[in-house]
């Protein structure tokens, strides 16, 4: 898991230098949701605010994402994907499934079934409680 984490420390570094894996992450977040409240990002992933405002400042800094006054609530700014910030995060996402695939070529459809299965179980921790 370390090596796995740290190979994605790298790629990210690769496609942007001054963006970290969390500030990839929350990119996705953003395009994932539309947008959001620095807060609902912290909240999100469990993170400091202080983390997510570090984050938040870099990318506003790169100019990859923006804020946007809320139409619902004009004293609550939301965050926002700039054209830059789509551009990086669907680079780094087919940069990211082109060396899937390049890994898993040679995998079996039986092992690849397998694996799947995994990560989906591994992703879907913690288990749902028992009523």
């Amino acid at each position: 898991m370390t090596r796995f984490a740290r190979r994605a420390r790298a790629a990210a570094g690769r496609m942007h230098p001054e963006l970290s894996l969390v500030a990839y992450t929350l990119l996705g977040h953003l395009e994932e949701v539309g947008g959001c409240r620095a807060t609902d990002l912290a909240a999100h992933y469990a993170l400091d605010k202080s983390t997510v405002s570090r984050q938040v400042a870099a990318l506003e800094r790169a100019a990859l994402i923006e804020r946007r006054v809320d139409p619902d609530d004009h004293r609550v700014q939301l965050l926002h994907l700039t054209d830059a910030g789509r551009t990086i995060l669907d680079r780094v996402t087919e940069s990211r499934r082109a060396a899937f695939r390049e890994r898993l070529a040679q995998w079996p459809e039986d092992d690849l079934e397998r694996f799947a299965d995994f990560l989906v179980r591994y992703n879907a921790w913690p288990p749902p409680q028992d009523d």
